[in-house]
């Protein structure tokens, strides 16, 4: 096919649509290495999606008036360079096998990679930006629903049965098990949730979701047929 200028945008889209499929089928390091047993694993894809509606119906039930369109491009955009480094775990930071100032490095390399052929790269490479620099309303709180959004997975797998967090994992990421259980922290929800306020300066909004979900069971166990028990 020859290359218009038409056909350039055409070949544009359609090397863009295939790149950023790519995070349907990335699964989430984080349940991998915590060894939830589920069939189907949460993949980027889906994270996205669950952090976009998060976003959405908490703005609008505590009326927080932020840029829902900007937060929800935030939101998408911000895992772009997953589609070639792949999901890198926070414990997997904490485990000292990669330094955020490397994550970040070689995720802005992707990132500016995939951009570059794109009319709109300036755009989205600004909303890139705001999400890593965290300092506008809509970035911060994009910080929060990203992790958010785990806790509420978190209780999903446990909740149905798949995450048994005494089961003894390898090297460093052992270390860390053993150190939140030593502060009670016994199940993977737990877990996750009182680590992030640790390691991260969350605000009230966060505290009171997350100990919500721990102190709630809010999702309902699927059948055999892979219904819910309301039907």
């Amino acid at each position: 096919m020859e290359l218009t200028e038409v056909n350039k945008k055409i070949k544009n889209i359609c090397d863009f649509y295939v790149i950023t499929q790519k995070l349907k089928n990335t699964l989430r390091t984080g349940w991998v290495i915590w060894k939830i047993s589920a069939d189907r694993i949460e993949s980027v894809a889906e994270h996205i999606y669950g952090t976009q509606m998060l976003a959405f119906v908490i703005n609008s039930e505590f009326e927080l008036g932020l840029d829902i369109a900007k937060l929800s491009l935030m939101l998408a955009i911000h895992e772009l360079g997953e589609t070639v480094i792949g999901d890198i775990a926070l414990d997997d930071i904490l485990a000292k096998k990669i330094t955020r100032e490397e994550k970040q490095k070689i995720e802005m390399q992707a990132v500016l990679k995939i951009l570059k052929p794109l009319n709109c790269k300036e755009i989205l490479l600004e909303t890139y930006n705001e999400f890593e620099q965290c300092e506008t309303k809509e970035a911060k709180f994009a910080r929060v629903i990203d992790r958010l959004e785990a806790c509420f997975q978190c209780k999903c797998y446990e909740e149905n049965g798949y995450s048994d967090y005494t089961t003894t994992m390898k090297g460093e990421h052992e270390k860390l098990r053993q150190e939140r259980i030593a502060k009670g922290w016994t199940t993977l929800a737990k877990a996750w949730i009182e680590n992030n306020k640790q390691v991260s300066d969350f605000d009230e909004l966060y505290n009171s979701l997350s100990d919500y979900l721990l102190d709630n069971n809010i999702f309902k166990k699927p059948n055999k047929k892979g219904k819910t028990k309301n039907g």
